[in-house]
Protein backbone atom coordinates (compact mmCIF):
# COMPACT_ATOMS: atom_id res chain seq x y z
CA UNK A 1 0.00 0.00 0.00
CA UNK A 2 1.33 3.41 -0.83
CA UNK A 3 1.05 6.49 1.26
CA UNK A 4 -2.68 7.23 -0.25
CA UNK A 5 -3.90 4.14 0.90
CA UNK A 6 -3.87 2.12 -2.84
CA UNK A 7 -3.13 -1.25 -2.80
CA UNK A 8 0.13 -2.31 -5.46
CA UNK A 9 1.19 -5.63 -7.44
CA UNK A 10 4.55 -6.56 -7.63
CA UNK A 11 5.64 -9.06 -10.86
CA UNK A 12 8.04 -9.57 -12.92
CA UNK A 13 8.00 -8.62 -16.91
CA UNK A 14 9.97 -10.23 -19.46
CA UNK A 15 11.79 -7.94 -21.83
CA UNK A 16 11.88 -9.51 -25.16
CA UNK A 17 15.68 -9.65 -25.96
CA UNK A 18 18.16 -12.53 -27.38
CA UNK A 19 19.78 -12.29 -24.02
CA UNK A 20 18.95 -14.31 -21.65
CA UNK A 21 21.02 -12.79 -18.52
CA UNK A 22 18.32 -10.85 -16.48
CA UNK A 23 15.48 -11.18 -19.42
CA UNK A 24 12.95 -10.54 -16.00
CA UNK A 25 12.83 -7.10 -14.35
CA UNK A 26 10.37 -5.97 -11.81
CA UNK A 27 6.98 -3.96 -12.38
CA UNK A 28 4.82 -2.53 -10.17
CA UNK A 29 1.39 -1.66 -10.87
CA UNK A 30 -1.78 -0.47 -9.06
CA UNK A 31 -4.18 -3.54 -7.89
CA UNK A 32 -6.66 -1.26 -9.34
CA UNK A 33 -5.35 0.43 -12.19
CA UNK A 34 -4.25 -0.48 -16.03
CA UNK A 35 -0.81 -2.70 -15.82
CA UNK A 36 0.33 0.04 -18.25
CA UNK A 37 0.38 2.45 -16.08
CA UNK A 38 3.10 0.80 -13.64
CA UNK A 39 6.46 1.56 -13.06
CA UNK A 40 9.59 -0.63 -14.52
CA UNK A 41 12.25 -1.05 -12.19
CA UNK A 42 14.93 -2.59 -14.46
CA UNK A 43 17.73 -2.02 -12.48
CA UNK A 44 16.14 -5.19 -10.26
CA UNK A 45 16.65 -8.02 -12.85
CA UNK A 46 16.62 -11.97 -12.67
CA UNK A 47 17.51 -14.89 -14.83
CA UNK A 48 13.97 -16.55 -14.72
CA UNK A 49 10.37 -16.14 -14.12
CA UNK A 50 10.48 -18.88 -11.37
CA UNK A 51 13.57 -17.23 -9.58
CA UNK A 52 11.68 -13.57 -9.97
CA UNK A 53 8.30 -15.00 -8.04
CA UNK A 54 10.03 -16.54 -5.64
CA UNK A 55 12.39 -13.64 -4.88
CA UNK A 56 9.63 -11.00 -4.89
CA UNK A 57 7.25 -13.48 -2.97
CA UNK A 58 10.38 -13.39 -0.30
CA UNK A 59 10.12 -9.84 0.00
CA UNK A 60 9.02 -7.72 2.94
CA UNK A 61 6.33 -5.13 2.48
CA UNK A 62 8.66 -2.52 3.79
CA UNK A 63 11.36 -3.61 1.31
CA UNK A 64 8.09 -3.42 -1.73
CA UNK A 65 7.38 -0.03 -0.48
CA UNK A 66 10.77 1.03 -0.54
CA UNK A 67 11.19 0.10 -4.36
CA UNK A 68 7.99 1.37 -4.92
CA UNK A 69 8.67 5.05 -3.38
CA UNK A 70 11.94 4.85 -5.47
CA UNK A 71 9.98 3.74 -9.05
CA UNK A 72 7.67 6.44 -8.44
CA UNK A 73 10.46 8.87 -7.69
CA UNK A 74 11.74 8.29 -11.02
CA UNK A 75 8.93 8.70 -13.01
Amino acid sequence: MDQNGNSWIATAKKESTMDYKGRYYMYLHEENGSDAEGHALLDIRWNGEEVARRTLQAMSDVELRRRLRSAKGRS
